[in-house]
Order: C-alpha cells, then sequence, then structure tokens
C-alpha cells in the first residue's frame, strides 16, 4: 500500500473506531440507572450485565480476528459496526431486563473488532512505525470516552430530552435513557458510513493467514511460561479490581451523592480526561526516566490508594475549604470527590502502560504479538469476574466494601512486581505497543 493510501487507511480506521468507542462511551453513564428502572435490577444484576459484555468480547475476538484474515478487515470491520447499531437500537428499546442483556452481549461479541482494527494497523504500516500507528488506535479509544459521557450527560438532561422528544414522531419512544441509547447506535451508524464509502481494504487477495487458538488456549499457554506467568497474574488482578470499582463507581455517586446520570457523566468525561493526559503527556518523561518496575510500583501504589480511599471521598470533603465563591457548583463534597477521583486515572494509566513494556520486554520479537494478545485475553477474562463480584459485594456487605477490596487485590500485584524487579531486564526491549485502551470496556 503507497504511502498515501496507507495515511489515509489509518485516518479512517481511526475514525471507526472513535465513532464506535463514542457510542460506547455514551452508554456507560445511563447503564446503572437503566437498569435500576426495572424490578429486580440490583447492583449484583448492573455487574452481570457488564460482565455479560466482557464475556462475548473474550469469546469472538478470536473469531472476528480469525474471519478478517480469511475474507479482509473490511468486512469485519462493517459487520461488527452493523452489529452495534442493532445492540444500541435494542438497548434504547428495551422494555425487561433480559433484552437488556440481549443487547449487551451483541455488542460485546461485536467490541472484539479491536483486534481487527490492530491487524489492519499492522497490515498497512512497516515493523517500526507499528507502535506510533498503534498509538493512534489507543487515542481514539481515550477520545472516545471522553466525549462520550459527556455527550450522554447532554442526552441525559431533562430540557434535553423534553426538546427532542418534542421534535420526533411520537411513535418514537424518546426517554432519558433511550435517547442516548439512540445516539449510540447513530454513532456506530457513522461509522458504518465511514467504512463503506472510504476505507480500503488492507489485506491482498490471497494473502497468507494464520491460524488462531482460542483466548483461553493462549492464556493456558502463557501462564505456563515464566515471566509472563507474573505478569499476566498482575494485569488479571489490576482488570479485576479496576472493572468492578468502575461498574460501582456510578450506583456508588448515586446513592451517596445522589448524582443523576447527567452528573455521572460528567465525573466520567473528567476521569477520560485525566486518563488521556496522563498516558499521553506524563507517561512518556516518566519512562524515559525511571525502569517499568519502578513505575508499576509508584502506579499500584496510587491506585491502591486512590481506590480505596473512594468511599471515604465524603468525609474527605467535610474537611476541605469550600470553593463555591471562586467556583458555584465547586461544593466540598464534589472537591473531595475529585480529589479522590484524581488518583484513579493517573495510578492506572502509568500502571497499564508499564505492566505492557514489562509484558513486551520479556517477550522474544517473534512473540510479541501473542503476549499482547494473552494480556487482552487476561484482562477480558477478569472484566467478565470482576463486575458481578464487586457488585455481590456492594448488595450485599456494603457500598464501601467492592473499593476496599479492589484496593486490597492491588497489594499482590506489587508484590509481583517487586519479584519482577529482582530480574535483569533485556538490554535492548522491544518497543512496546499501547496499553490495552480495553480496561474500560
Amino acid at each position: 500500500m503507497q504511502d498515501t493510501a496507507r495515511r489515509r487507511g489509518l485516518a479512517i480506521v481511526f475514525a471507526v473506531v472513535f465513532l464506535d468507542l463514542l457510542g460506547f462511551g455514551i452508554i456507560i453513564p445511563i447503564l446503572p440507572y437503566y437498569t435500576r428502572s426495572f424490578p429486580g435490577g440490583t447492583e449484583f444484576v448492573i455487574g452481570l450485565l457488564a460482565a455479560s459484555y466482557s464475556a462475548m468480547q473474550f469469546a469472538f475476538a478470536p473469531f472476528l480476528g480469525s474471519l478478517s484474515d480469511r475474507v479482509g478487515r473490511r468486512p469485519v470491520l462493517i459487520l461488527s459496526l452493523c452489529g452495534s447499531v442493532i445492540a444500541w437500537t435494542v438497548f434504547g428499546l428495551a422494555e425487561a431486563l433480559w433484552l437488556l442483556f440481549v443487547s449487551r452481549m451483541l455488542a460485546g461479541a461485536m467490541g472484539g473488532n479491536l483486534s481487527t482494527a490492530q491487524a489492519y494497523v499492522a497490515d498497512v504500516t512497516p515493523p517500526e512505525r507499528r507502535a506510533a500507528a498503534l498509538g493512534y488506535i489507543g487515542a481514539a479509544f481515550g477520545l472516545g470516552f471522553i466525549f462520550g459521557p459527556g455527550i450522554g450527560a447532554v442526552l441525559s438532561f431533562d430540557a434535553t430530552v423534553a426538546a427532542v422528544d418534542a421534535a420526533l414522531p411520537a411513535a418514537v419512544p424518546i426517554t432519558r435513557f433511550s435517547l442516548p441509547s439512540f445516539a449510540a447506535a447513530v454513532a456506530s451508524l457513522g461509522g458504518v458510513v465511514v467504512a463503506v464509502l472510504f476505507l480500503p481494504e488492507s489485506r491482498s487477495a490471497g494473502g497468507e493467514t494464520t491460524e488462531r487458538t482460542s483466548s483461553v488456549a493462549q492464556l493456558r499457554s502463557a501462564l505456563a511460561t515464566a515471566g509472563l506467568r507474573e505478569l499476566l497474574t498482575a494485569f488479571f488482578l489490576v482488570s479485576f479490581a479496576f472493572s468492578g470499582v468502575q461498574i460501582m463507581f456510578i450506583p456508588y455517586v448515586a446513592d451517596i451523592y445522589g448524582y443523576t446520570a447527567a452528573q455521572s457523566a460528567l465525573l466520567l468525561t473528567y476521569i477520560g480526561a485525566l486518563a488521556v493526559l496522563t498516558q499521553g503527556v506524563l507517561v512518556g518523561p516518566l519512562t524515559a526516566r525511571y525502569s517499568p518496575t519502578t513505575l508499576s510500583l509508584a502506579g499500584t501504589g496510587v491506585l491502591a490508594l486512590g481506590v480505596g480511599a473512594l468511599p471515604f471521598s465524603k468525609g474527605l470533603g467535610a474537611v476541605l475549604p469550600s470553593l463555591t465563591r471562586v467556583v458555584p457548583f465547586l461544593t466540598p463534597d464534589l472537591l473531595g470527590l475529585l480529589v479522590v477521583l484524581t488518583l484513579l486515572p493517573l495510578g492506572n494509566g502509568i500502571l497499564s502502560v508499564t505492566l505492557t513494556a514489562l509484558v513486551s520486554q520479556r517477550a522474544s520479537a517473534d512473540l510479541q504479538g501473542s503476549a499482547f494478545g494473552v494480556t487482552q485475553g487476561a484482562g477480558s477474562l477478569a472484566r467478565t469476574i470482576g463486575p458481578p463480584v464487586m457488585g455481590g459485594l456492594y448488595a450485599v456487605v456494603g457500598y464501601w466494601s467492592p473499593f476496599v477490596v479492589g484496593s486490597l487485590l492491588l497489594v499482590p500485584v506489587a508484590a509481583l512486581v517487586v519479584r519482577l524487579r529482582g530480574q535483569s531486564d533485556p538490554p535492548e526491549p522491544p518497543t512496546p505497543r499501547p496499553a490495552d485502551p480495553g480496561h474500560i470496556r
């Protein structure tokens, strides 16, 4: 592929991934509120809904990747985007909990298209430019999670819902839950249009294909490899803790602070913006000065502190000064919450990038792709188990328990990193790919 066509293809894939993740980001803030609007919509069910997405993503990612090897990247990306349009439309029209599960499972199956997008980038990019090009895919994820919740917040305002409801025919059910869902479907539909009209195929006809094993088989093989075993365990524990905390964060601010879906969405926008700043601005200079193991330890400590302090953020606000004369909406309660929330994207951003770098260092050059594949698989598996477990703790033990347990789960991560610190690093480690941006999904 010529250089001009390559840049065009990368730009279009960036736009497609951004639109897809924009729709996902729109849905995140309303999911717990929407689930609670149905009979039986407990915190445990919220966790199961989140897990259903990750489970299907875990199961279907190898299949979509293998399919793209046979039929090409473009048709698989278009197929998965069409599935997302259907999933978010069903989500907005759901009148029962089981329909929410159907929608989330379909969206999760189609969400496995990340591997196809990454394969497209690998097809059109020479090896020496591949890490930087894959960084654009990570940036598309980050931007989707900045703008998505913000758009979801605007669409959840009563005034917005009333204005759209008045403008559309009565046959279209517009509520504070359906409107963001339909907007997510429109965003994915935009990705379909862009892909159909502008995305060139990256894989030549009759190209060589590779046999792909299941995610479970890949994980078993990696766990038998010294060095990777500790890192995959660390990745699993971090993803388990962080995914459960993310899902229970919105019920927490709804129950303790009385925040609406729109207000919760604005908080997620704040977290997303800090995550992009951390990985895009802060991590680079830090990795140039400190080793990955040192930064991993620091990231683990910051994340554990932030997660563990979250249920006590209201108490922190009680001792902070009031800034409402300067910023009218910045109450002491909100200020205390923002202080604690700042630690989460800071710690997780540093930790996810440096753990990924350690994986890259300990995998040989011809096993880089497999190493990153099993890392993503470990994260998906953890995101399948973590949310329902944390949701059960929230419902049965108390609102504080998922955050305290999540913080404690990070203690063995620090121990694993310390163990790795005693091992010598390769003198010339390969350039790591960006950290798995799917940890939020």
